[in-house]
């Protein structure tokens, strides 16, 4: 039996409805539905075979960079490449909910205590 899809793969193939604010042959860039700062975007790559990054093998070296570029680019794009965090969840015990390998890219006016020190610190 197949698994079901997660919601960032319906995403991906258009069954769910989302803004995309970059796509290219190996992710795309949205917006965080529940965002924990005032620039809060997801880089998930259309690869649906990396649930964590644990998981992630040699195979996966050219996405992983690949990935890593367009957090840079993204945070130029968003006005936010002099101060940001790039965020990897790993496992339902360090805040992953969906078990599709995805990065965060989280920027606010102010790393203070009271929105991200805490939470992501």
């Amino acid at each position: 039996m197949a698994e079901d899809k997660t919601i960032f793969a319906m995403i991906i193939d258009d069954e769910l409805p989302s803004e995309k604010l970059y796509e290219d042959d190996q992710c795309i860039v949205i917006k965080d539905i529940n965002p924990k700062a005032s620039t809060h975007v997801l880089i998930i790559p259309k690869s649906t075979e990396i649930p964590r990054l644990a998981d992630a093998n040699e195979s996966h070296q050219a996405l992983l960079g690949h990935l890593l570029l367009v957090a840079g680019e993204m945070s130029r794009r968003l006005g936010v490449d002099d101060a940001f965090r790039l965020v990897i969840n790993n496992g339902a015990d360090a805040g992953q909910t969906v078990f599709h390998l995805h990065l965060h890219i989280l920027a606010s006016k102010a790393f203070d205590e009271g929105s991200l020190g805490k939470e992501f610190g």
